[in-house]
């Protein structure tokens, strides 16, 4: 299925979610060279994998006290479109929207298999 304008959705934002920040971070930054930026005034960090004019994605950075994972998010025109296309297809909203604020509006799903995934839709004005 096609956004509007005829793209599909595609992926923008990777996170690593870990229970052991420094070990992590530093396994990163010594292996890839990654930079990592504190946002938002809590344990988040944004990831620098390149420069802007190199292919690839940039992402985030999060302390969590659930298994270590990697979740991909999603770019889509209308969050509340595609949680409807989520549930109406078998998988299950595991995070509600929520405001990601001067960013968008932010979900997290499993797919039909337990896959996590989140979904973006971009809006400067969430709050």
């Amino acid at each position: 299925m096609q956004q509007k304008g005829g793209s599909m959705p595609r992926v923008l934002h990777f996170e690593i979610v870990t229970g052991d920040t420094v070990k992590v971070r530093s396994f990163y930054e010594k292996v890839f060279d990654w930079k990592f930026n504190q946002w938002g005034g809590r344990e988040y960090w944004l990831i620098e994998t390149g420069d802007k004019n190199t292919p690839g994605i940039n992402g985030g950075f999060v302390k969590s006290k659930g298994e270590p994972v990697v979740v991909n998010t999603i770019d889509v025109p209308d969050l509340d479109e595609y949680i409807k296309r989520v549930q109406d297809n078998g998988g299950k909203l595991e995070v509600p929207k929520m405001a990601v604020p001067g960013v968008g509006w932010l979900c997290y799903f499993k797919d039909v298999e337990g896959n996590l995934f989140g979904m973006m839709q971009a809006d400067q004005s969430a709050k």
